[in-house]
């Protein structure tokens, strides 16, 4: 499984270097990532156990895609994640299988919920975000006239590539440790 993951460090970091240069991720990045990760796993699980073993590991990375896919592609039908995300999210699983993948993803996402609101600070926006979204949180109890829109700044396009490829950094280092750890 190390080698996979070392594989999701560099699909992850060609991604981060891309998303925070053009601000995409291109298709042939993520989606290539995603069917050299259902071939290699089946073929690896095929040399090292046989075609059941293959298929095993095959169905494995099937459903590390479909996991970490998910509350992605919910964010991204609300329109609160972008596709290259979403797409490097299901690699991301499909090279990880699902719990790893899952590890990965939440990483991630606590990574990008440190650096979101700091880079906000950094630019003197955070107080009056927070201040504005506060006030969001009323209008479920306001008449449909009264309800305020989200602020500009909070609809502002946050690049999400770097914080994968930290998430993902985190837990091949945190596997590989335990890996090597005695006992």
């Amino acid at each position: 499984m190390l080698l996979f993951l070392m594989a999701a460090v560099v699909l992850t970091a060609l991604a981060a270097v891309s998303d925070h240069r053009t601000g995409r991720i291109p298709n042939w990045l993520t989606l290539g990532g995603l069917c050299a990760a259902l071939v290699g796993h089946l073929g690896h699980g095929w040399l090292t156990g046989g075609v059941t073993f293959g298929l095993i590991q095959l169905g494995f990375s099937v459903a590390g895609a479909l996991f970490c896919s998910l509350a992605p592609a919910i964010l991204f039908v609300k329109g609160g994640m972008g596709g290259g995300d979403l797409k490097l999210f299901a690699a991301l699983g499909a090279l990880c299988h699902p719990m790893l993948g899952i590890e990965a993803q939440l990483y991630s996402l606590l990574i990008a919920a440190v650096v979101a609101p700091a880079r906000l600070a950094y630019d003197g926006k955070l107080w009056s975000v927070l201040g504005r979204s506060l006030s969001l949180l009323l209008n479920p109890f306001r008449s449909r006239e009264r309800r305020q829109s989200p602020p500009a700044e909070v609809l502002t396009w946050f690049r999400l590539g770097p914080a994968i490829f930290l998430g993902t950094l985190v837990t091949t280092l945190s596997n590989l440790f335990t890996q090597l750890s005695p006992g």
